[in-house]
Order: C-alpha cells, then sequence, then structure tokens
C-alpha cells in the first residue's frame, strides 16, 4: 500500500511534541509518547485534486459518513453518493487507500469515515478533541489550524465565558496543515494524553470558499 507523496514543504520549525514528513513512516510516531500530531506531508496528484474539486461543483451542503470495513462495499456506496459520481473514481480510491491504511495502523476492522463540503469554518475555535486520535486531510480549500504547546493556555479550552481567559498565548505561532496533508492527532481520549491533546480549530473561508475534508476515527 503505498500514498503519494513530495518533498517537504516549507514551514515553520515544529516543536518537539510534533512529527513530520513526506515518508508515510512518519505516521506511527503517533504511538510516541512525546507526539500528539503527526503530519504526512503531500501534494495532491492532479488525478485525485481534480477528482475532490469536480465534488466542490455543488451549491448544496453536502457530507458522508461510513462506519465499517473500508471495504469495496464502502467505495461504491462512497461513489453513489458523491456530488459528482462520474469523476469520483480517483477521490474515492484515494479515501480507502487512506482508511485502509489507518485500520492496518490501529489494528482494527471498523473505521469512521467522514467526508464533508464545508463552506464555514465547523470548529472555528481552539479546541482538543475528547477521543483518542483522529486523521485529518483536506483535499480542497485550506487546512486544518492547530498550536504548538508553548503558544496555549489550557485554561482558556472549553465553553468560552466572560471569565476564561485566551486560549492562544503567541498569535504568531500558529500553525496550518497544507492541503492534501494528512495528519494524526491526539485527543484527550488517549492514554497519557488526557492534559496534552493537540489544540487545533477548522480555518476560517472567505466568502465563496469551499473545503472539502476527511476525518477517519478508528473504532
Amino acid at each position: 500500500m503505498s500514498l503519494s507523496t513530495s518533498q517537504p514543504k516549507k514551514t515553520l520549525t515544529f516543536p518537539e511534541h510534533a512529527a513530520r514528513d513526506s515518508d508515510i513512516s512518519v505516521l506511527p510516531r503517533i504511538f510516541e509518547e512525546c507526539i500528539n500530531i503527526a503530519i504526512l506531508q503531500r501534494t495532491l496528484p492532479a488525478e485525485i485534486a481534480m477528482s475532490a474539486n469536480a465534488q466542490c461543483h455543488t451549491s448544496r451542503a453536502w457530507q458522508y459518513s461510513w462506519l465499517g470495513a473500508p471495504s469495496d462495499a464502502f467505495k461504491a456506496d462512497l461513489r453513489r453518493q458523491l456530488p459528482e459520481p462520474s469523476a469520483g473514481d480517483a477521490l474515492v480510491d484515494d479515501v480507502a487507500t487512506i482508511a485502509d491504511a489507518i485500520a492496518y495502523l490501529f489494528d482494527t476492522d471498523t473505521v469512521g469515515i467522514r467526508l464533508r463540503l464545508l463552506t464555514a469554518a465547523m470548529c472555528p475555535r481552539f479546541h482538543c478533541d475528547n477521543l483518542p486520535v483522529r486523521l485529518v486531510t483536506t483535499y480542497i480549500g485550506p487546512g486544518s489550524e492547530w498550536l504548538p504547546e508553548h503558544a496555549i493556555n489550557r485554561a482558556g479550552l472549553g465553553a468560552p465565558t466572560p471569565d476564561r481567559p485566551d486560549i492562544i498565548n503567541d498569535p504568531a505561532a500558529i500553525q496550518r496543515m497544507q492541503s492534501g496533508d494528512i495528519a494524526l492527532i491526539k485527543g484527550s481520549g488517549w492514554v497519557g494524553c488526557e492534559e496534552h491533546g493537540l489544540v487545533h480549530r477548522s480555518p476560517s473561508l472567505a466568502e465563496g470558499q469551499k473545503r472539502l475534508l476527511l476525518t477517519i476515527d478508528p473504532a
């Protein structure tokens, strides 16, 4: 099994709790105690980018979810429900390849797959997921934003209240995944990471901009 990758993009220096590489071997680093985000950097091949872009040529809200094995039945079901099924093969194959890799990595037959076409930020406030781990990748549009540990005031997490402090200690430290990048992020449900799950948020979208987002949760 392989995923198309490219050389690492130039970004800010990552902190010690983050791992990044253009080789898929970076993803298992999420099992390291000190790592709460592992990013596989890749540039989408043209056929996948075109297939994904074709799904964005719709004015209706759209999302797809699947809980089970990333099987041929899953691929057929996703293809049927895409906004533009006739252009969906490359995207469906890529989603299935990623899902297969995650099922293998976490030794499970069941994954929760969700593909969404967004026209506004889904979770615009910085937060930490209350789950063990999640895969996130953006096919079209800006990628997820996240904070290095030194830039976080965790007392500010949770529902906003008048007495709650700002979450961000250093706005200049905000990191952003690139379109095509695949990340595994730990949440507070990961044993041993209850107080150190990755703090992240959805990017803001300009008027008329769309984002095609894939998330996968190993079950």
